[in-house]
């Protein structure tokens, strides 16, 4: 039962990180995509359909992608 209990926990585990849709399909993460826009400065516009696709398919999938910086539009700059 154990054993049980451990493969669905690292099944979930593995299914988190691999299913942040702008983590995999998002390409290199720049770094003004990583940095936190300082106060005045414009706030980052985020990858509506990636977010989407997040929610639909494994919402922790968008927090990976928060997390990472991945599930913002690259800088014009």
């Amino acid at each position: 039962m154990r054993k049980k209990v451990l493969n669905v926990l690292g099944i979930i585990v593995i299914a988190s990180t691999l299913s942040s849709c702008a983590t995999v399909f998002g390409g290199s993460v720049s770094q003004c995509q990583r940095t936190k826009p300082a106060t005045g400065e414009p706030s980052r516009q985020v990858r509506a359909g990636a977010l989407i696709a997040d929610i639909l398919l494994f919402w922790p999938g968008a927090i990976v992608d928060f997390a990472t910086g991945a599930i913002y539009k690259p800088c014009d700059k």
